[in-house]
């Protein structure tokens, strides 16, 4: 461990625990429309497409808002950020809650889709304030694991209420969690401990317009980051494009499941998340190098997945098939987290925020062109589902093409960076070169 690394221990825990709360209550709102997908076209009297259009703006405000978060962050700190992000979320939730018309349930939508982007880059860079480095791959999967588990209580908690209680007393209830969080937010969370604060000289100088245009201009500049991007793109999209929305549409009407049984579906995708984000964490944290098979193994075997399901012969896919997909389909977030884990290496403290943003946005912009592509499809083609959901192997094939042309690139700044670091990277055997690794081999 650097001398310059946090210390981690039980205040880092404590600390981060606070904001990995309110990242896990931003994503029960997130994806609260996932169980509610059909409860929302006929409480709107809307067809795919439109409540597509729920899932597409909050989607394309969190995208938007990744960069200017990410600028925020490393400008003003978490806890500020943090901060005006779970008020925004909560007053999202509780508009969608009490909105008597389509219009102003998209503007709620829009709302808490800007409040929920402030969460997940905060939780990161407190990772880093907090931790050592070499905790940041598990880490990162950690929160990521308790994301999921807010998914599993929209799954678990909040479908069953919404069709016992019904539309306002379910989502007026769930906006309470959002004041719960905010209590020991405010009052307990601090953006690094004492001692490892920013340098003066990272806090910008030369006006605001400088600071943006640095942050961004240096963090786009390394390969490392667009790999980052390219990576979270190709790989999280299929299972947020599912668990958000088309997935419960889609066991129901395409493949007739009841209700139950696709919630319970929509649950298996989030467990098996929460599983296989320790095991990823673990092998990455373990084995850099295992970065790029993990990401393109997941990818491969998501599509493999998706094609077995939309071309089985007759109108529906057997349960097994459909239990297999739904367990894949868990890998895509931990998978996603990789992004990151190259995106970290290759920007300084004083830019983890901004570079963290960028990454971010790649999984979003795939998630809000397919949530778009589906439900215009969808409506095109008289609800076939298999060629609305053709479009996950075309956003796939552009990023894979992306990660093979950045790796070598990125891969080698990265080596070179490390190797200049820390004399001990070369003794564990990462920073050999490609002749002596394969005179080894």
């Amino acid at each position: 461990m650097s001398a310059l690394d946090p210390p981690g221990g039980r205040k880092a825990v404590a600390v981060w625990g606070i904001g990995v709360a309110v990242y896990f209550v931003a994503v029960i709102f997130r994806t609260s429309l996932g169980v509610a997908g059909l409860d929302a076209a006929d409480r709107f009297h809307v067809n795919a497409s439109a409540l597509a259009t729920f899932s597409l703006l909050q989607l394309l405000v969190y995208a938007g808002m990744q960069i200017p978060v990410g600028l925020m962050v490393d400008r003003l700190g978490t806890k500020k950020v943090l901060t005006l992000g779970a008020v925004l979320f909560t007053v999202g939730q509780l508009g969608f809650a009490l909105s008597p018309t389509y219009e102003m349930a998209l503007a709620a939508r829009a709302l808490l889709g800007c409040g929920d982007a402030m969460t997940f880059i905060s939780v990161l860079r407190l990772g880093t304030r907090w931790f050592p480095a070499r905790s940041g791959p598990l880490m990162a999967q950690l929160a990521g694991l308790v994301g999921m588990a807010g998914n599993l209580v929209s799954t678990l908690v909040l479908a069953p209420v919404l069709h016992g209680a019904g539309w306002v007393p379910a989502f007026a209830g769930s906006a309470v969690a959002g004041l719960v969080v905010l209590v020991p937010l405010v009052l307990f969370l601090r953006d690094h401990p004492e001692g490892h604060g920013p340098s003066p000289s990272t806090r910008g100088t030369g006006g605001s317009g400088g600071f943006v245009r640095r942050q961004i201009r240096a963090s786009w500049s390394e390969p490392g980051t667009r790999l980052g991007l390219w990576v979270h793109f190709t790989t999280q999209f299929p299972a947020m494009v599912f668990l958000l929305l088309w997935g419960m549409p889609f066991l129901v009407e395409a493949q007739g499941l009841s209700r139950s049984t696709a919630g319970g579906l929509l649950t298996l995708v989030v467990a098996s998340n929460m599983a296989l984000g320790l095991v990823y964490g673990q092998i990455v944290g373990r084995r850099q190098s295992a970065r790029i098979p993990l990401a393109l193994g997941t990818v491969g075997l998501t599509a493999l997945l998706w094609a077995s399901v939309l071309v089985y012969p007759g109108d529906r896919a057997p349960m097994w098939l459909l239990v297999t997909l739904c367990l894949v389909l868990g890998s895509c977030g931990p998978a996603s987290m990789i992004g990151f884990d190259f995106a970290r290496p290759a920007n300084p403290a004083e830019r983890q925020g901004t570079a963290s943003g960028i990454t971010n946005m790649g999984g979003f912009i795939a998630s809000m062109t397919t949530l778009l592509a589906v439900g215009v499809l969808l409506d095109a083609t008289g609800d076939n589902y298999r060629i609305a959901f053709s479009t996950v192997f075309v956003l796939e094939a552009l990023g894979i093409a992306q990660i093979l042309r950045l790796r070598p690139r990125a891969l080698a700044r990265e080596r070179e960076r490390v190797i200049s670091a820390s004399p001990a990277f070369e003794a564990r055997g990462l920073g050999r070169s490609p002749r002596s690794r394969r005179s080894r081999a």
